[in-house]
């Protein structure tokens, strides 16, 4: 909008800011001084018994000492009212008595022509309205009446009814000297195009102004009353001055409502905005009969930074739910986003209203969801991730439609958010897998990886048997997890994380599903899956602050210690492609250590009084097991003080026993 210099400063003179304000507010008459310009009243834009508004007539500014909000009258008028700038220069020119400088002879056209199909609009309606109190408006006022609505519903929204004739509207406002070309460039009328008399595009149907934000009427929406009508509902076409993808009906009082700090609702349809507004949710809006476009969810956002979408809880409501999510996606920003309110199965705002009343339908409101969760339950309701392969089409999926997010610090907490919901839904599966065996031998003899006890000494009873006494108390038995070698090579793996969170992405499958033998350590593990700092690497002390309290202390305690500090990934911090090399061999460690672990507790499982060759091939094979996990590939690896050859001397010795013992029996 181009304004000559000085026009702006010119029409902020002219209006006193109190008279603005004045319509909003109430003075505080003890702290107000009129004749000095000197206003105060209880803030409009935050909640407030005090009155901490201030208003300086001379210098035309307002100040709130609560919630810091300032500006003119034309800032006034915008954050107030929700109105875009050149709707407030007008609004406040008007007020001034000021005409506003002339646009250019093709603009001021433009204006001309949709201010006369306003004018069309406007007649229409008022012959409308006139039709729904004739006796011809009969049946349409006791439909409206069944709905729930009264005289000041039908008054407030302009309700009206075009009887079933195909001419009536033609004549109406042609006694007023309306033109027939006029009427049909309003869409109000259809001119046939090989010739024939124009007829009425709306007939039969209770009729719905549709407004602008300034509240002209633009276009009309009916209902139709006969059940075997084509079309429920129809619409007026595009016109000049209707556009439905850029219009929303109820814009106007919704915009004011907003304005006050009411929360934004966006129905379905018509019926369902009046009886939302009509329960008291003033700032609810509809698209159009069809889909939200883009241009409707920016006009939405202009309104409010979050609405809330009210859709049917059935299939329906739910396929459009997942629509308007991939249509919102690549426009999100931080602080701009939608919620997602699901009526109960088969009801709209409307039924529930009725049958519960306001308390009803504002509790399906306050239990509206974010988007994410809606994403979520659409990529998993239903669905088993009991495999590696649906887990990965699961991660896929999700990282091709948070890809759709252009805000790359909203982005971040979206994938943040999705790793929380991952380690919740795969907890169940994180567990060790045990190995697979085959079915036993059916002369009951030994098998390579083990056999099948006997319950009572008898082959194929399926009773697992009970490791001898001597076997039960060997060290290799009940050493458990509580191995100090591995608690530091898991403490060393979380630090690494910790100061490299660039590499979590890569190996969170294996950081999720790691073993924590320390209450401390799994905190921080799930501290790590949740986290998404900004940076690839980080200095310890931020690492511990971003951290938060508890995971941040578990992580100073593992870098307390002498012999985390010489791990090669905690001696070099800012060397990644180390870190990551470090992190990928320790893994790669625990994973045999715990593979060993598991024969080793099968094969203590499957023991009994003859077991001789059998047990000692399953333990050897866990020797090896462990002799591969402790064996280093790289020269700089730290040695975590493990005696690595008394370890392996250690475990042959208890097999040589255990075969001793087996024989003496």
């Amino acid at each position: 909008m181009s304004l000559p210099p000085g026009f702006l400063d010119d029409l902020r003179s002219r209006v006193p800011l109190s008279r603005v304000v004045g319509r909003k507010v109430t003075w505080d008459r003890r702290k107000t001084n009129a004749a000095k310009g000197d206003f105060w009243a209880p803030c409009p834009f935050h909640q407030e018994k005090t009155p901490s508004f201030h208003v300086d007539d001379r210098k035309g500014f307002y100040y709130c000492f609560g919630c810091h909000a300032k500006g003119d009258a034309l800032t006034f008028l915008r954050e107030a009212d929700n109105m875009g700038f050149r709707e407030a220069v007008e609004v406040l020119a008007r007020e001034a008595g000021m005409t506003l400088p002339d646009p250019d002879p093709e603009m001021r056209a433009r204006s001309d022509r949709r201010a006369g199909l306003a004018e069309v609009m406007e007649a229409a309606v008022q012959h409308y309205r006139l039709q729904l109190r004739a006796a011809a408006g009969a049946e349409a006022r006791a439909y409206l009446g069944r709905r729930g609505l009264g005289d000041g519903a039908i008054e407030r929204f302009d309700l009206g009814f075009a009887p079933d004739q195909r001419q009536g509207l033609v004549a109406g406002l042609g006694q007023k000297g309306i033109a027939v070309d006029a009427m049909a460039e309003a869409g109000l009328v259809i001119v046939p195009e090989g010739g024939g008399a124009p007829y009425d595009r709306f007939r039969g149907r209770v009729i719905f102004p549709i407004r602008d934000a300034r509240g002209r009427c633009i276009g009309l929406g009916g209902r139709a009353m006969d059940p075997a009508a084509p079309a429920k509902y129809l619409n007026s076409p595009e016109t000049p001055l209707f556009d439905k993808g850029r219009s929303l009906y109820n814009i106007g009082p919704a915009r004011t409502a907003a304005g006050k700090g009411a929360q934004l609702v966006v129905a379905e349809g018509y019926m369902d905005v009046i009886a939302l507004a009509e329960a008291g949710f003033g700032a609810t809006v509809a698209p159009l009969g069809t889909a939200v476009t883009e241009d409707q969810l920016r006009l939405m956002w202009q309104v409010h930074p979050e609405p809330v979408i009210a859709l049917d809880g059935d299939a329906a409501g739910i396929r459009a739910a997942g629509r308007l999510v991939d249509l919102a996606l690549p426009l999100l920003e931080a602080g701009f986003g939608l919620r997602f309110a699901l009526l109960p199965g088969g009801m709209d705002p409307d039924d529930l209203i009725r049958s519960g009343g306001r308390a009803a339908m504002q509790q399906v409101l306050d239990a509206a969801r974010p988007m994410i969760a809606l994403i979520w339950q659409r990529e998993t309701e239903g669905r088993s991730f009991d495999s590696p392969e649906r887990r990965a089409a699961l991660d896929k999926r999700l990282r091709a439609i948070i890809a759709l997010i252009r805000d790359a610090g909203l982005r971040s907490h979206y994938e943040a958010e999705v790793r929380r919901l991952r380690a919740e839904l795969f907890a169940a599966l994180a567990q060790p897998l045990r190995p697979w065996r085959g079915p036993a031998p059916r002369d009951g003899g030994m098998r390579g990886p083990g056999r099948m006890g006997r319950a009572g000494g008898g082959a194929g009873s399926g009773v697992p048997a009970q490791p001898l006494p001597a076997t039960r108390a060997s060290p290799l038995a009940a050493a458990g997890r509580s191995d100090p070698a591995e608690a530091m090579r898991v403490s060393v793996v979380l630090a690494t994380f910790a100061l490299h969170p660039g590499l979590i992405a890569g190996f969170l499958g294996a950081l999720e599903t790691l073993e924590t033998p320390h209450p401390a350590q799994a905190r921080l593990r799930d501290a790590l899956i949740g986290w998404s700092p900004s940076a690839e690497t980080l200095p310890e002390a931020e690492a511990i602050a971003e951290l938060g309290p508890e995971a941040g202390a578990a992580l100073r305690e593992i870098m307390a210690s002498p012999l985390a500090r010489i791990a090669p990934a905690l001696r070099a911090p800012g060397d990644s492609e180390r870190a990551r090399m470090s992190v990928a061999e320790e893994l790669a460690r625990l994973a045999a250590r715990r593979s060993a672990e598991a024969e080793i507790a099968e094969a203590m499982a499957d023991v009994t009084g003859e077991a001789g060759e059998g047990l000692t091939w399953r333990l050897t094979r866990a020797a090896e097991a462990l002799r591969r996990a402790d064996q280093p590939t790289q020269a700089d690896q730290p040695d975590f003080g493990e005696d690595r050859a008394a370890l392996s001397a250690g475990l042959q010795r208890m097999i040589d026993d255990e075969v001793w013992k087996r024989r003496r029996s």
